[in-house]
């Protein structure tokens, strides 16, 4: 008998790692599956995560994402994109989106076989961005529209329902502005230059010819008359008429002549300054006590100085009951409960164990053999023998416990809706009341944008004329759940908030970490702990769109340095299927929601632990501090 193998997907990973070799025609490409964001990285390709399961959807988004990443590998040369790629942020956003499109036309036109693959691949990110739901032109990315445009008209296939909506709502704009051009973009789907150049009059259509810079192609031209003028200056001169060399002649007198007047100007009031002060007359001195200009403007991050944000006047923070009337937050309390019903034996384990613990550190214990005290009854009989018996008393003690805060931040994002944000608000809400009862605070936060894909703020941008490196382009929305003061009887019906359709959106992580840490400090407990939990990098369309691809993820990072640098808190990070520990130097992942409590549960616990080298194991410390 053949032995089973370890896991059933490997045979799939390895078979679709060939074939994205092959049709990328990179032999040396290495081809992984992980969790992480997919992309290329040198000759590194990461593709989504296949569990054990091999769903359909993990199956097929798989094959999509391999073979687009292949297709633009095999079809997109870095120099040429180089040459052609406009300066500024949301002209190059339109070049790249149109030259992913070129990409993958080109390849389901030469390999039909992927079409359908590809198809599912911008199906399945038009879906988890939210495209499907929004309302407004604003709301939806023009690059992006602009590169399904692209794709339709060079393949002549229907997109997916979701990414066919985002089309929609901007494709008079863009058939009008740049109809014309776009109407040959399948003649130069093979020449990448050509594509280039269509694509750069395509942006100039769309109001966008400020940010292309120069013209390549010119630059390239005048550098080939400046090197013939060069090596044939004869020629150049013989060109020259006699006339042109009179008028020369003559401007080059004049200019003369205009400097010498301006010399002798000069000269003039320079003498009779001179003049003035000899004289005595007074000469205008600047005031001692004259205003000073106003400081500039503090930095909107601590963590970060150069961190900009568009506009802050639409964020929001607000306590969850401000969110739905108390009859809402009572269903969707309601409906939480049923969720917990299935785990709640588990739940309720794993929360004793954590209580124990904690109560264990809170015990109080005695020092014997004291000449003072109460009684040791364990030494009654040698007292009524021999009264002065010495050391037979003992005093209670209280063991070292400080007072400590808890914070819970958790993400709640698009990518959390269904059964992860359902676990979270579980755990949250069976941690809140364990800890209660051991006498620590606990304060639970959320985060999210109050909009898809920027909101306010982004319309604001749009109408004064989109200027350049915006920053944050989105309204916030941090929530209250509970208050470290408040306590959990009053607010239990607060964490149903979570179930409610369409609070889930963008995530932009940096700031409500750094918000987050800001209230825990605030706060007047000896010992403050700050646990995220989240289930991504952070990610906000609108905002990336317009700013470097890292501009959030940056930011994150400097925040949790920041933290994790002062020290006033201790911060540990949780990732649902996200390998946080990328970012935070105390963090665990979990692959399956399940596994959320008992995750939690074993953090917190190892924080109250006393002992060093259990909590570097726990916490995945390199050493024991």
């Amino acid at each position: 008998m053949s032995k089973p193998q370890d896991n059933p997907a490997d045979p799939f990973k390895k078979a679709l790692a060939e074939a994205t070799r092959t049709l990328a025609d990179t032999p040396e490409l290495k081809v992984s599956f992980s969790v992480d964001p997919s992309g290329v990285s040198g000759d590194q390709m990461r593709l989504p995560q296949v569990s054990r399961r091999m769903t359909r959807d993990e199956v097929m988004l798989a094959r999509g994402t391999g073979d687009a990443l292949a297709m633009r590998e095999r079809h997109h040369d870095t120099k040429v994109a180089a040459r052609y790629s406009p300066t500024g942020e949301m002209a190059k956003s339109l070049f790249d989106a149109m030259e992913t499109a070129r990409c993958e036309a080109l390849g389901a036109r030469d390999m039909p076989g992927t079409l359908t693959n590809i198809d599912f691949k911008i199906g399945h990110e038009a879906e988890r961005k939210g495209y499907g739901q929004i309302r407004t032109q604003a709301e939806a990315p023009l690059s992006v529209a602009a590169g399904y445009l692209v794709r339709e008209m060079a393949t002549g296939r229907k997109l997916p329902a979701a990414a066919d909506h985002v089309l929609d709502l901007w494709r008079g704009f863009l058939e009008d502005s740049a109809g014309q051009d776009l109407e040959n973009v399948g003649h130069v789907l093979s020449d990448q230059a050509a594509f280039a150049r269509m694509a750069r009059k395509v942006i100039a259509d769309l109001g966008y010819a400020d940010q292309l810079g120069d013209d390549p192609d010119e630059e390239q031209g005048a550098d080939s008359e400046a090197e013939e003028a060069e090596n044939d200056p004869d020629a150049s001169n013989e060109d020259r008429s006699e006339e042109d060399q009179v008028e020369e002649d003559s401007e080059a007198t004049a200019e003369r002549s205009q400097e010498e007047q301006q010399d002798q100007t000069q000269t003039t009031v320079s003498q009779d300054d001179l003049s003035d002060q000899e004289l005595g007359e007074e000469v205008e001195m600047p005031q001692a006590d004259a205003p000073l200009e106003p400081p500039p403007p503090p930095p909107h991050s601590q963590a970060d100085p150069n961190y900009t944000v568009f506009t802050t006047e639409f964020d929001e923070e607000i306590r969850a009951e401000d969110l739905a009337e108390p009859v809402e937050l009572e269903r969707l309390r309601a409906y939480l409960d049923t969720q917990l019903e299935p785990l709640k034996g588990a739940v309720a384990r794993l929360a004793n164990k954590l209580q124990r613990r904690l109560q264990a550190q809170q015990n109080r214990s005695w020092e014997f053999d004291r000449e003072e005290g109460t009684l040791d009854a364990g030494r009654l009989a040698r007292v009524v023998a021999n009264p002065t018996t010495p050391l037979s008393f003992k005093i209670e003690k209280d063991t070292e416990f400080r007072d400590t805060c808890v914070t819970l931040l958790l993400d709640n994002s698009g990518s959390m809706r269904g059964r992860p944000i359902s676990i979270a608000a579980i755990c949250a809400d069976v941690l809140a009341r364990t800890l209660e009862r051991c006498s620590v605070k606990v304060e639970i936060l959320g985060f999210t944008t109050r909009a898809w894909k920027g909101g306010q703020s982004r319309e604001r941008w749009l109408a004064e004329g989109r200027p350049q490196a915006p920053g944050r382009l989105n309204d916030l929305r941090h929530i209250i759940y509970k208050s470290a003061d408040a306590p959990w009887r009053r607010v239990r019906s607060n964490l149903g908030l979570m179930m409610k359709e369409g609070l889930l959106k963008e995530n932009i992580d940096g700031e409500a970490l750094e918000w987050a840490y800001k209230r825990a400090t605030a706060r007047p407990e000896a010992r403050k702990i700050l646990m995220v939990i989240s289930d991504g990098a952070p990610v906000d369309d609108s905002t990336l769109s317009v700013n470097p691809a890292i501009y959030l993820e940056k930011h994150l990072r400097d925040v949790i340095a920041m933290v994790e640098r002062k020290r006033a808190v201790e911060l540990i990070a949780i990732g649902i299927g996200h390998d946080v520990t990328r970012y935070y130097s105390r963090a665990v992942t979990i692959t399956d929601v399940e596994q959320l409590a008992g995750a939690m549960t074993e953090q917190l616990a190892a924080l109250f632990d006393s002992d060093p080298r259990a909590r570097a194991r726990v916490l995945g410390m390199k050493k024991a501090v």
